[in-house]
């Protein structure tokens, strides 16, 4: 049986879990365009939002808009947790590096 002090640390550890941090359900992954996929197979190989912004064309700031909304989309707090969150959605391909976004994740394909 748990101690009082046990029990309330557990609260306080429930209680500061952030909101964005709930997972997403399998069945609703957001589609994503193809500029997101791209940024989001850059962060999976461990880009910079330099060396995406030189890669797929965009400046800097529309690199870290990007993510920024991804990171929104998956409920997540940072790269490191969006990159974890698409690998347990399953919408990497198995096998691949750099990573590769699946076909069926990527809306208008």
């Amino acid at each position: 049986m748990r101690s009082d002090d046990e029990a309330q640390g557990i609260e306080a550890v429930e209680r500061v879990t952030p909101h964005a941090a709930r997972p997403v359900p399998a069945r609703k992954v957001p589609p994503l365009n193809v500029r997101d996929a791209g940024v989001l197979e850059g962060v999976a190989s461990g880009a910079s939002s330099v060396q995406l912004a030189a890669s797929l064309f965009l400046s800097r700031q529309g690199v870290e808009y990007r993510i920024g909304r991804l990171l929104r989309k998956f409920r997540v707090t940072n790269r490191t947790a969006l990159v974890g969150r698409a690998y347990s959605l399953g919408i990497f391909e198995s096998g691949s590096w750099p990573p590769k976004v699946r076909r069926e994740f990527v809306a208008g394909e």
